[in-house]
């Protein structure tokens, strides 16, 4: 089946955020499972999902050199969280964090991905937002290369890798969540398990 490329509507797909959209990839991304969740969300049935490569929902929007981190990232077997655009068949958009698992064999090498994602806010969404345009625009003008050295200088200027500076967009969200509510050792002890209280470890 050749992929399936919708015209991207300004819109946002309506969706229970409560719920985690799961799917598992081989080596070169190529999905073998997805939750219903997954179906739900980006309107593709499972027969149109499995057995196609995982950019089938990527969105035009989002830069090239997020899913080269992304990568680069994941391949080595390091933890990796990540904010993404993607495209549902309807053309409307949903903003994700996704969370990487991995299922390694004997010899401890990576025989396949997991993917687990969850709905973030639009404070969050607002400023990762404003980043990714400005790759998105220097790779449209000079292409990707000159896109990953502004990313490695934005990172170098602000002292973080990109999922240190994801964590940080995450906590500091939070932090504005539950600072009214909550004690100091409340917040410090919700930061050391965000991500796996996030993604219901």
């Amino acid at each position: 089946m050749d992929k399936i490329c919708p015209t991207p509507i300004n819109e946002a797909v309506k969706w229970d955020t409560s719920k985690t959209i799961v799917s598992k990839a081989d080596l070169y991304g190529t999905l073998e499972y997805v939750n219903d969740t997954f179906s739900e969300v980006s309107g593709y049935d499972e027969s149109e999902l499995v057995g196609q490569p995982h950019n089938i929902i990527r969105h035009p929007d989002m830069p090239k050199v997020i899913f080269k981190v992304l990568w680069d990232n994941i391949q080595k077997g390091k933890k990796f969280h990540g904010i993404i655009k993607n495209l549902a068949k309807s053309g409307k958009y949903y903003w994700v964090i996704t969370d990487f698992d991995y299922v390694v064999n004997e010899d401890a090498k990576i025989t396949k991905y997991i993917a687990r994602r969850k709905a973030i806010s639009t404070g969050v969404i607002e400023k990762v937002e404003e980043l990714y345009k400005k790759l998105s625009k220097i790779e449209q003008v000079s292409g990707i290369e000159a896109s990953e050295k502004y990313l490695i200088g934005y990172l170098e200027d602000h002292n973080v890798d990109y999922v240190e500076l994801i964590t940080k967009l995450m906590m500091d969200d939070l932090n504005e969540q539950v600072k009214l509510e909550s004690s100091t050792e409340e917040i410090e002890e919700t930061k050391k398990s965000f991500f796996g209280r996030f993604f219901g470890n």
